[in-house]
């Protein structure tokens, strides 16, 4: 998605032309993560879009009224008909350079403000109540997702920390400079705008560098004035002060490809839109026309079917784990049974004894049809039968999580599939694991993973589903290559080929970009990825294919894009 800095700060400007004053009258639930608001202002209705969806987050007006798509609201959607439904929009506010819109909504029950976060992967819809309480969020994140900045119920709204990169307000000829001299020489000029200034999108970077050079592959080393390229850099960030937007679409072979504020002068074919909003919603438009989405719509339906399988596995598993100190009570019976057996009459239903006397006595129940010792004997039968299986539990839920891990991963291959044989793939997978079943027809033909060979004659090889990850990591790599993998999402295995050679900067950018580009984090604006010789990579044990796990890891941050892109 191209929503970044610049296109929340154009849609801004449209929904305060047209939305403060107005009043909420409608809230929807499109999906599990995106709502709509009807909104009449200025004797017209208009409808504004929010979606947290990692790929897609964005908030726009659109021209379509939005339609309830879930069945079951979220939490969230019942506070937002409470606190937000019947309120006036009096603001909205951008913090400067962040993808995030704040709508503030004067209530009759309390004011609030909907903040809509379109972060990528990090995307949110929160509400937040007039003492800067969260009241709830598309997203709920706890400390175990997030240390730095959960978000649950009741904690303080805390805006995303700020990023250490220069602030646009401070890009001077003497900073470019500094910016230019710090990055390797054939690093791509785009990046390292990308890496080195706030608010800057892949998108917009390789637009200041078009502008500035007549080409995006621009290299470092071949700047040697830097005023161009902080001419155009000037040029499209002015429209942040003077407001004066240029919304356009980018196209590839007719169909919309990218949209921005701005004019899109390194398409060969653009259009210039009317909005914004408009733009981004001929974009959104255009995703959905993929000539695939049937192809992909029936093994996504198994691929869910299969990962609420294993949810509700995962889940009664925990039911089944039995605290330690209800093991521990169940022994304390039957020794205690033992203990005051002399003290108990025929057909006892009872057993009071004191165990600690700094605690109130045990209760103990008895079967009046059995002996004491018989009593007892069943107390420990039952403590040995829940001690075994306790012991068995994590192993089987360390299971579970593998097969959690691997659907991800032939989840994220299906989203990134961009042919029949890919998405054929996915689904013989699927089947292979136990999921579903394979109709009738050919065997799926098995594509072979991506060959790169770099300007200095090396290769890179990227395994874009589970299965060719398998054969990248542990039949065409040898130990010393380097290895390569997004950092904590699913995605591909990439192997430098290397022989352990050194591996020139530019190379390992290169590879660890496609690691990034084929991964559940495509649409981020940087990636982290990880790296250590193939040596150190593991295949785990009795898991699917493409299942491992690695260590003496180095990482670096990159931005993901593919061979097209370079």
């Amino acid at each position: 998605m191209y929503f970044d800095a610049l296109t929340t700060a154009a849609v801004a400007d449209e929904c305060r032309s047209l939305l403060i004053g107005g009043h909420v009258q409608q809230v929807v639930q499109v999906d599990d993560l995106t709502v709509g608001l009807e909104i009449y202002a200025h004797h017209k209705r208009h409808y504004l879009i929010a979606s947290a969806d990692r790929k897609h987050s964005r908030v726009s007006l659109t021209a379509t009224k939005p339609r309830r798509g879930v069945d079951t609201p979220l939490p969230l959607l019942l506070l937002m008909r409470k606190y937000v439904r019947g309120g006036q929009i009096v603001d909205l506010r951008q913090p400067p350079f962040e993808r995030i819109l704040s709508l503030e909504i004067a209530h009759p029950e309390e004011p609030v403000t909907l903040v809509v976060e379109a972060m990528g992967r990090h995307a949110n819809i929160i509400l937040v109540g007039a003492d800067g309480i969260v009241m709830d969020a598309v997203k709920r994140v706890g400390p175990r997702l997030s240390r730095v900045r959960p978000i649950l119920p009741g904690d303080d709204y805390l805006p995303p920390p700020p990023q250490e990169k220069l602030d646009p307000a401070d890009v001077t000829e003497l900073r470019l400079r500094e910016m230019l001299d710090d990055a390797p020489p054939s690093h791509p000029l785009w990046r390292t705008l990308v890496n080195g200034i706030r608010g800057i999108s892949p998108l917009l970077a390789r637009e200041i560098v078009y502008r500035a050079t007549g080409q995006i592959a621009t290299q470092v080393t071949e700047i040697s004035r830097v005023t161009p390229v902080l001419d155009a850099f000037h040029g499209l960030i002015s429209h942040l002060w003077d407001h004066e937007w240029q919304p356009s679409v980018g196209l590839e072979e007719g169909s919309v490809a990218a949209f921005a504020p701005y004019l899109l002068t390194h398409y060969a074919e653009r259009e210039a839109v009317d909005t914004t909003s408009a733009a981004i919603e001929r974009y959104t438009d255009a995703l959905q026309s993929d000539p695939y989405a049937s192809a992909k719509a029936g093994v996504r339906s198994a691929l869910d079917a299969a990962r609420k399988q294993v949810a509700t596995k995962r889940q009664a598993l925990e039911r089944q784990l039995i605290p330690e100190g209800d093991l521990e009570h169940l022994r304390r019976c039957g020794e205690m049974i033992l203990a005051y057996a002399h003290t108990l009459g025929p057909r006892a239903t009872e057993l009071e004894a004191q165990f600690d006397f700094d605690e109130p006595p045990l209760r103990i129940k008895l079967d009046p049809d059995r002996t004491a010792v018989e009593n007892a004997q069943a107390y420990f039968a039952r403590y040995e039968k829940a001690k075994s299986a306790t012991a068995e539990i994590p192993e089987l839920l360390a299971r579970t999580d593998l097969e959690r891990a691997y659907l991800a991963q032939l989840s994220t291959d299906l989203d990134l599939a961009s042919n029949r044989p890919q998405i054929d793939e996915v689904k013989s997978a699927l089947v292979e694991a136990g999921y579903g079943r394979l109709s009738r027809g050919p065997k799926p033909q098995r594509g072979q993973p991506l060959r790169v060979v770099t300007d200095g004659g090396m290769v890179i090889w990227v395994g874009r589903t589970a299965r060719q990850n398998h054969q990248v990591t542990f039949r065409m790599a040898d130990p010393d290559d380097l290895w390569l993998h997004a950092v904590d999402v699913p995605g591909a295995h990439v192997v430098i080929k290397s022989g352990g050679q050194p591996i020139p900067e530019d190379v390992l950018r290169h590879a660890a970009s496609l690691a990034g580009y084929y991964s559940a984090s495509r649409g981020e604006a940087s990636v982290l990825v990880a790296y250590t010789p193939r040596r150190y990579v593991r295949a785990i044990r009795n898991a699917e294919a493409g299942m491992v796990t690695y260590r003496n890891e180095q990482t670096i941050r990159i931005s993901p894009s593919s061979e097209s892109d370079r």
